[in-house]
């Protein structure tokens, strides 16, 4: 099955999805992750992880990537675009 990736505002295929050199994370190590379980193709305790994803781009005193509603758009995008039923979402 074709897996997607969202990287740098753009769904891709997984084997194309690369981080740029200059990324800071790529570099200097800056950033937070978050994995999520989906169930029966439900994304679970969404609004805790992004509390939680909140809390720690804010102790790094980084900005979020996009919007926090935009981010869950995209989340659910991408389990859509991955069909998900049973899984785990890395971000």
């Amino acid at each position: 099955m074709l897996r997607i990736a969202y990287v740098n505002g753009r769904y891709v295929r997984h084997d194309n999805a690369a981080v740029h050199i200059e990324d800071r994370g790529y570099q200097f190590a800056d950033g937070v992750y978050e994995v999520c379980e989906v169930k029966h193709g439900v994304i679970v305790d969404m609004t805790r992880h992004l509390d939680r994803l909140d809390r720690s781009l804010r102790e790094l005193r980084m900005d979020w990537p996009v919007g926090r509603a935009a981010l869950l758009v995209i989340i659910r995008e991408t389990v859509t675009r991955n069909r998900v039923v049973n899984g785990m979402v890395y971000l």
